[in-house]
This record gives C-alpha cells, sequence and structure tokens, in this order.
C-alpha cells in the first residue's frame, strides 16, 4: 500500500516543519539529558515556541548550554527524517500511545530521526535534520513548585 493509501487521524494543525522537527529532537534530548519524559506542553510556532518538561531539578546555565550544543550538532548531523507504517496493536518496544486521541486510527504513522528519535505523529517534517537551520535558545523559566523547566527557543533558516 502507498503511503496516501493509509487512513490515518484527521490533523487540524499547519506546522512549521523545521520547528516540528525540532521539537521531536528537544523531546528526545531532554529525556536523554535529564530522564524525563516527552514535553508535557508544547506550542510550536514559526517565530518562536515553547515547550515544557518535569524534571527533578532546575537545570544548570551549564546544562541549559549543553541542551543548545546537543541540538545543534543533531542539526548539523544531518540526520534522515523518515516514517513507517504501523498497526497500532503491534507497535514496536517503546512506543508510547498514551498521547494518542482515543479514537486513534488502527494505522499509526511512526516518524523516525535517524537512531536517535522515534515517536508516532502525523505532523509535518523536514526531510532531514540540517533542513531544521539553527536552533536558538531564547531563553527558560523554572517553576519550583511544579518541578516545570519551560524552553522558550527559534528556529533561525
Amino acid at each position: 500500500m502507498a503511503n496516501d493509501e493509509y487512513v490515518l487521524n484527521e490533523h487540524n494543525k499547519e506546522e512549521f516543519p523545521p520547528a516540528h522537527t525540532a521539537e521531536h529532537l528537544l523531546n528526545q534530548t531532554m529525556i536523554r539529558l535529564f530522564g524525563c519524559e516527552r514535553s508535557y506542553n508544547a506550542h510550536i510556532e514559526r517565530k518562536k515556541s515553547k515547550m515544557s518538561f518535569h524534571l527533578d531539578h532546575k537545570p544548570s546555565r551549564q546544562e541549559e548550554r549543553e541542551i543548545e550544543r546537543e541540538m545543534q550538532r543533531l542539526i548539523d548531523e544531518d540526520l534522515p527524517v523518515t516514517f513507517d507504517f504501523v498497526d497500532k496493536y503491534s507497535l514496536p518496544e517503546g512506543i508510547d500511545l498514551d498521547r494518542l486521541p482515543d479514537d486513534a486510527s488502527e494505522t499509526i504513522r511512526l516518524v523516525r530521526i535517524g537512531d536517535y528519535d522515534v515517536c508516532p505523529c502525523i505532523g509535518k517534517h523536514v526531510r532531514s535534520t540540517a533542513q531544521i537551520g539553527r536552533f536558538e535558545m531564547l531563553g527558560t523559566n523554572w517553576d519550583e513548585h511544579e518541578h516545570s523547566f519551560r524552553v522558550r527557543f527559534k528556529i533561525v533558516q
């Protein structure tokens, strides 16, 4: 079956593919650096984006710089962005369906960024990470009560 023959859920957003692909990279970068879950709140736009993560500590300035360095390294590495279509009851190990809508289609599109990240997604992406441009961290916020770390960034092309 060709990719356009799969029946997937309707998608109500028009993403900016470079920023949306960077969202995937930042999620996996935070998981690897801090052992956290994927972002619990994300607002991804062409001009500026923000993502929030629950962490066990407030990241130091050095850790913040490491996030930015790792993001740019991954972009410069020119990792391929590919798609797999799988039955939602036969997902590879480690793929979480918790964030999918209850009425998710039987066929799930997995987005892979090299060997770095894989997750279900129906949004638009670039073909390789070099097409993202430059990741620029605009700032961060820490909420001690919620143990929430917000990253604000933009993509410069």
